[in-house]
């Protein structure tokens, strides 16, 4: 089978491709804050202002609301179908999300640490 997406990894330099692709990309782009990137100031997600929030149930729905924004709008190769947030004693932040990619219907599953 033919890659579909190829790319880089921003880790290795190895190429990476399809799944790997997609995911390299959310991870990117749930933790580029909005108006940092240079030329694309609308590029990324409002997770960073929300990462010394007080943890309780508002801060969970804008959590999950940052997220499903910010894939919609710039990763089109997904169908979100779940995400989850969870929080650890520490203050540390971990979204969960999952879905499906729009040209095979293959299942993703991703973990991203917020903090």
């Amino acid at each position: 089978m033919t890659a579909k997406y190829t790319g880089m990894s921003r880790e290795t330099g190895a190429a990476v491709s399809d799944l790997d692709h997609i995911r390299q990309s959310v991870h990117d782009i749930l933790l580029t804050p909005v108006g940092t990137r240079v030329m694309r100031r609308s590029y990324g997600s409002l997770l960073s202002a929300l990462v010394d929030q007080p943890q309780n149930a508002a801060l969970r729905l804008q959590v999950m609301s940052a997220c499903y924004m910010a894939i919609l709008q710039w990763e089109p190769r997904l169908k979100l179908t779940g995400i989850r947030y969870e929080s650890a004693f520490d203050g540390g932040m971990v979204v969960e999300i999952t879905g499906s990619r729009t040209d095979t219907a293959q299942d993703f599953s991703l973990t991203v640490p917020v903090s």
